[in-house]
């Protein structure tokens, strides 16, 4: 049977966002439909809206942030009801026959469904997702602010509980903005010693007020050479271009630079300097449907939120427009 959804779509590259009304197709037994009730605003939002990676089609609806209550379930579905508050990301589907589905990297799927790559997001009234995606909320977890964690969140949890940082390590957070203000606290949870790297001195004392215990200006080349070899992990969130032979210099023996931040330009780097104190450089997408939910209970368990800003959805472009300015402060959130 034939629905319609209504949304706000980019009808061109880079486009103002304005109201749609679109047929979602006939869902398929293994999807889950969700009345939206929030959804966040990520910076992906805007690199799709914008098409700066090259795969944007249009009308595109983005948003893969969503907050929402389960309305209907096919019947291949499983683990999730009707009336359940769920959360969605940046997956929607994944073939589960593959061996990194079968071996629990959903995320890894070479033929995993994304929510706004082809197919149309969060920016709307309802949304649908395979069951495997679709995470129920724990109700000790703010719905108005969570929907941030189902990418940002997962973004940079899942290497830290993927590559076995351990709370004896010290560790190091590049950029303090939507992703990487989580990524302190969590890491600060995590019993880690926490070294912030940013270029605003203005956003020291909030570094140290998020879970750092030490603040480092990421464009000083001193200030790198001063805390060389020390940091065990040191997560990128930020996406523009720094001195990563420096970052590299900092790390330990055994030591990881790990990006989850897009930096778009090439990362030069020197065999020679991992090889000598067998160093790594590693990126990763979010995490699995089962580390979304480990980093749900870790949320609930140390009281982890994002910082957020609130739009109504109308008001959507004036929310994309702050984005755009940098004015963020961390993660924008629109509700319905």
């Amino acid at each position: 049977m034939s629905e319609t959804f209504h949304g706000w779509a980019a009808k061109e590259q880079g486009g103002k966002l304005e109201q749609i009304e679109f047929d979602p197709g006939e869902m398929r037994p293994e999807q889950v439909q969700v009345k939206v009730e929030s959804c966040g605003v990520c910076h992906s939002d805007l690199s799709m809206i914008d098409n700066d990676w090259g795969m944007s089609k249009y009308p595109l609806v983005a948003g893969h942030e969503v907050i929402g209550i389960v309305e209907k379930v096919g019947d291949q579905s499983k683990g999730i009801s009707v009336g359940d508050r769920v959360g969605l990301g940046w997956f929607a589907g994944s073939c589960l026959s593959c061996q990194p589905c079968l071996s629990g990297r959903q995320q890894l799927c070479s033929g995993a469904e994304t929510m706004i790559v082809g197919r149309h997001g969060g920016f709307a009234d309802k949304v649908r997702a395979n069951w495997e995606w679709t995470e129920k909320l724990p109700e000790a977890l703010d719905p108005a602010s969570s929907g941030p964690l189902f990418c940002g969140g997962i973004t940079v949890f899942s290497p830290i509980a993927d590559f076995g940082i351990k709370p004896t390590d010290r560790v190091g957070v590049v950029g303090i903005g939507g992703l990487g203000h989580l990524a302190l606290q969590f890491l600060n949870a995590w019993g880690c010693d926490v070294t912030a790297f940013t270029s605003s001195k203005s956003k020291a004392a909030e570094a140290i007020g998020l879970g750092a215990h030490h603040v480092v200006d990421s464009t000083s080349s001193d200030d790198l050479k001063a805390i060389a070899g020390t940091l065990d992990f040191i997560l990128v969130t930020a996406n523009a271009p720094l001195d990563w032979d420096s970052f590299i210099g900092a790390l330990a023996p055994d030591g990881r630079l790990h990006f989850v931040g897009a930096v778009l330009e090439p990362i030069p780097v020197a065999a020679f300097s991992l090889i000598g104190g067998r160093k790594s450089i590693s990126g990763s997408p979010l995490g699995s449907p089962s580390t979304v939910a480990t980093m749900l209970d870790f949320c609930t368990r140390h009281k982890i939120a994002p910082v957020t800003e609130t739009f109504a959805m109308d008001d959507i472009n004036d929310a994309l427009d702050h984005l755009r300015a940098g004015k963020a402060r961390h993660r924008i959130v629109l509700k319905r």
